[in-house]
């Protein structure tokens, strides 16, 4: 009986053999991530199924790619050949809201979006909010500790999960973490599996930290005459304000954007800045203000109307699709530290000048956090060649400036080299020892991240 017959008699139906059914699973949304074409797609229902494909898998020492909703933009859920894809999303349930500990168990296929109304319609908030966070599933949340716009003041994922439930390669399950605010015990296995891509561990089971939901936000918007002006007012705000939110759009995405819905942006703006504060009274506008008109805005409005703030950021979250209506779009991710976000806005003008590349940039300015956007034709060689030397050259400027490679979308395959260069020969051993205690066979998610040495 061959492995694959195994697997069928072993999952039943929970095992998709049809092509045409997996095709739609092979890759996430990074470009130029190469899909290989797996042997075929479980998706599992329970933690004893996961179980029992991990042994399996390990038995034939065939590939295991978890999955979440394929919302990712690194490559982290890229099929390789023979491979078997996991795809969590029937394990997709919301398990649990509990109230007085102010906390939720969820399964990793639940979505991002529908735990936000599970928990409004008690009176709580889960504050991590990616920008697909409708359509992203928690589990992929988890495995590549996403953020979103409310990071600057509420942090990302990997601070909302007190425990988590996972099966290891060789189909035990580790319990890491609970439903304890605090918890001491032992090395923090938690922390080590969230932000670990599906490498060391299949995730099954997710207890999230709630919060209160907080007080309806005043909004401010703030006009510059150059895009590294900007990037010193965001630093002063973090200095002397504790702003919920601090996006910032530049030119071309100001453009694009009011092409896209005509929203009656001022499209000769070099940077547009969307703060808020869900802060009571007017002290933190009035210094957000001031922060602002230090930096040489052009212009300031604030508002305390929630409806007008909504639309206001409407044009932040149109960014991503009214650009890629220019081209094909490769979607980078850098940080910074706060200090050297207005030179690295500088080099990034740079770096598209010099490589002809057209980049319009967003970022989550109050963390650092610059997603510029490489726009090009991939039907032009020369094009596509430019914006790849593009996406390597803004790596190394983040690095060189104390930054990171990424800061909420992961490594996956596509920064891989990056992260050699990040960490240095003694961290990333001690990263694939790491690996390897996990994952002897390395056959969970491998490729991604590193290549585990033998």
């Amino acid at each position: 009986m061959s492995a694959l017959e195994q697997l069928l008699r072993l999952l039943g139906d929970s095992v998709i053999t049809d092509p045409d059914v997996i095709e739609g699973y092979r890759h996430d949304r990074a470009l130029w991530a190469a899909a290989g074409a797996p042997l075929a797609l479980v998706r599992p229902r329970a933690t004893e199924e996961v179980q029992a494909l991990a042994r399996w898998a390990t038995q034939h020492r065939i590939a295991l790619v978890p999955r979440g909703a394929g919302t990712g933009v690194s490559g982290g859920a890229s099929a390789i050949d023979g491979c078997v894809v996991v795809s969590f999303e029937r394990m997709n349930r919301i398990l649990e809201i509990d109230q007085a500990g102010m906390l939720a168990v969820v399964q990793p296929g639940a979505l991002n979006g529908e735990l936000k109304t599970a928990a409004n319609e008690v009176g709580l908030w889960y504050p991590p909010d990616p920008s697909s966070y409708e359509i992203a599933s928690l589990g992929g949340n988890v495995a590549t500790n996403a953020g979103g716009l409310c990071c600057v003041k509420y942090g990302v994922t990997g601070d909302y999960v007190l425990g988590l439930e996972a099966v290891l390669a060789n189909g035990d399950v580790v319990r890491a973490g609970g439903r304890c605010r605090k918890d001491v015990a032992g090395y923090d296995l938690t922390r080590l599996l969230v932000g670990s891509e599906g490498t060391l561990a299949m995730i099954t089971e997710i207890t999230l930290r709630l919060r209160r939901r907080p007080p309806p936000p005043s909004t401010l918007i703030a006009m510059f005459d150059s895009l590294e002006a900007s990037g010193h007012a965001v630093a002063s705000i973090v200095r002397a304000s504790n702003a919920s939110l601090l996006e910032i759009m530049d030119r071309a995405c100001l453009r694009a954007v009011d092409e896209f819905a005509n929203l009656g942006l001022d499209t000769e703006a070099a940077a547009l800045l969307i703060a808020q504060s869900d802060a009571p009274g007017q002290v933190e506008l009035s210094l957000m203000r001031e922060a602002c008109e230090a930096a040489g805005a052009s212009l300031v409005h604030t508002t305390e109307d929630e409806h007008e703030g909504r639309q206001l950021l409407t044009a932040r979250r149109l960014a991503l699709p009214a650009i890629e209506r220019l081209g094909t779009v490769l979607l980078d991710d850098v940080a910074v530290p706060l200090p050297r976000l207005a030179e690295m806005f500088r080099r990034i003008e740079v770096i598209a000048a010099q490589s002809t590349t057209f980049v319009a940039t967003v970022a989550h300015a109050g963390d650092g956090n610059i997603h510029p956007l490489i726009v090009f034709d991939p039907s032009d060689g020369a094009a596509e060649a430019r914006a790849r030397t593009t996406f390597e050259a803004l790596m190394t400027q983040a690095l060189e400036l104390g930054g990171t490679i990424t800061g909420e979308h992961g490594v996956g395959s596509l920064k891989r080299a990056g992260l050699a260069r990040q960490l240095g020969p003694v961290s990333l051993e001690l990263q694939r020892r790491i690996k390897r205690a996990f994952d002897p066979d390395c056959i969970l998610n491998p490729g991604k991240v590193f290549v585990a040495a033998s």
